[in-house]
């Protein structure tokens, strides 16, 4: 089998770190880099996280520190959600190895260019690290297959009612991204909140005497009650998406829009437009957005990958 070559951007984050996972095992990608970007945690914090979680599979990807704030924004921290750590509080050793020297806007160019126009980027944060490669590396959409992401939604919120995390932290960057013309998928939130693990699947990790099981089971209970709360089914594993999406298109359904980022109105500032539904249109049509999941096909992916880490 010819495996994809991705590389992935990201803030971990206890989904991120099941999508890291995702990619180590999934067998028809090969990871050749992990960046990192200030999101769910602060800068330091989402690259340390990152080493750690590189220890408990056993691999040595290198690690590239990107951007600790937005384009031209404070940064906020998204400690409410998955906790001051970043991990949902599991305890996990200090890592064993070090980030990379080179910035993580350099790393993704120099990796785009040794890949020829194979490499697909998988963001799963803020868009800050992409926007600045794009801007100092103006030829990097010459090399780059597609860039693939977590963020956004076509019809809600869940940082404010309009806007999804990812997106509001750095709408400017997003627009960037989405301009850009590289081919573009979104997983946003009408197919990530259908990408969840039950109570049962959960509890099911714990019983496997498994380093990379007890950490999942140990990070994700406060995550489980905070997405049942609000009526989803489990816990979310948002960023999972697009590394499945990557290696498994067929376990996914959308349609492809026009999608561009409000960096201007109070209400609806960071909010994905897209032109899904709407009579006008934008007058192209710049990104595929998933929609659907075949939520089996996904959770046997994820649990699966998990279990064999």
């Amino acid at each position: 089998m010819k495996r994809i070559p991705v590389w992935i951007d990201c803030d971990p984050g206890v989904d991120d770190a099941a999508a890291l996972v995702l990619a180590d095992r999934l067998p028809e990608l090969e990871l050749l880099g992990i960046s990192t970007v200030a999101g769910n945690a602060p800068l330091p914090l989402t690259t340390e996280n990152a080493l750690k979680i590189c220890d408990l599979m056993g691999k040595d990807y290198p690690i590239f520190p990107g951007a600790d704030k937005p384009l031209l924004r404070p940064y906020e921290y998204g400690e409410s959600f998955h906790g001051a750590d970043g991990l949902g509080g599991a305890k996990l050793p200090d890592p064993s190895g070090k980030a990379q020297a080179v910035p993580a806007w350099d790393a993704i160019y120099e990796a785009a260019k040794t890949c020829v126009g194979k490499l697909e980027l998988i963001t799963l944060g803020p868009l800050t690290n992409i926007a600045i490669a794009l801007a100092k590396h103006p030829d990097l959409p010459d090399y780059l297959y597609r860039i693939t992401l977590m963020g956004g939604s076509a019809t809600r919120g869940n940082c404010t009612p309009a806007a999804e995390f990812n997106i509001h932290a750095d709408p400017e960057a997003a627009q960037i991204v989405f301009r850009c013309p590289v081919p573009k998928v979104m997983c946003g939130l009408e197919v990530t909140e259908q990408a969840f693990l039950t109570r049962d699947e959960l509890d099911g990790l714990g019983r496997i005497d498994r380093p990379m099981c007890r950490f999942f089971y140990e990070a994700t209970p406060d995550l489980w009650r905070k997405n049942t709360a609000v009526g989803q089914g489990g816990w979310c594993v948002h960023d999972a998406c697009p590394v499945l999406y990557a290696a498994r298109p067929e376990v996914f359904s959308g349609r492809e829009a026009g999608v561009f980022v409000e960096t201007q109105s109070e209400l609806t500032f960071g909010k994905t437009v897209t032109d899904l539904c709407s009579d006008k249109k934008f007058g192209e049509k710049n990104t595929l957005v998933v929609l659907d999941l075949d939520r089996p096909a996904f959770r046997d992916a994820l649990l699966g990958a998990i279990k064999r880490a």
